[in-house]
């Protein structure tokens, strides 16, 4: 078997095929056949992505009844205020779902580097970190517009107990096996 972390850039998408979209895929950055991605990130998130050819782990990683927790840092546009985050955190109302609970705190600037498009604020910025269990289609994006604020940044730090550590974007490295076995465990 074989696991991998990669550090997704911005605008890159979480598949091996652009089907003529002409976007980076991850077959310009991880030259090794026969992994996918267990889990997603859109085309403008970045961050923790991990790719394996262990079937059990991808169910286990994107089934509902079993997904890990993630942890997210969110650029936010507006004033993050404790109301926004309790709203968060009780789970927000989207179109036609209510999202599960999660955990949500104002943090400072994780430093993160420099997209290669920059970000433009027009108003007063925050960061703010998310850690929750599912993971819907733009499901953050559409959390923090339901309270009022705009994401301008979203980066994937941790999958469970696996972080990036400093690994840069673009760059991927094989996961150690005892970073493997803590994914295999069931969550604390």
């Amino acid at each position: 078997m074989r696991y991998i972390l990669f550090n997704k850039p911005y605008g890159v998408l979480s598949q091996f095929t652009d089907e003529g979209t002409g976007h980076p895929t991850l077959k310009q950055f991880v030259p090794v056949p026969e992994v996918y991605a267990a889990g997603r990130l859109d085309r403008d998130s970045e961050g923790l992505l991990l790719l394996t050819d262990d079937g059990a782990l991808i169910k286990k990683m994107t089934d509902p009844r079993h997904h890990e927790e993630k942890t997210y840092w969110v650029m936010v546009e507006g004033d993050p205020s404790p109301e926004k985050l309790t709203r968060l955190e009780r789970g927000a109302q989207l179109k036609d779902y209510r999202t599960l609970p999660c955990k949500a705190r104002l943090i400072p600037d994780p430093g993160l580097p420099p997209r290669l498009k920059p970000v433009t604020p027009h108003g007063p910025t925050a960061w703010i970190e998310i850690k929750l269990r599912e993971g819907k289609k733009r499901q953050i994006r559409h959390m923090t517009a339901a309270v009022g604020l705009f994401t301008l940044r979203l980066f994937r730090s941790q999958i469970g107990r696996i972080t990036l550590g400093g690994l840069k974007p673009g760059a991927w490295r094989d996961v150690s096996p005892a970073e493997v076995e803590r994914l295999k465990k069931n969550p604390d």
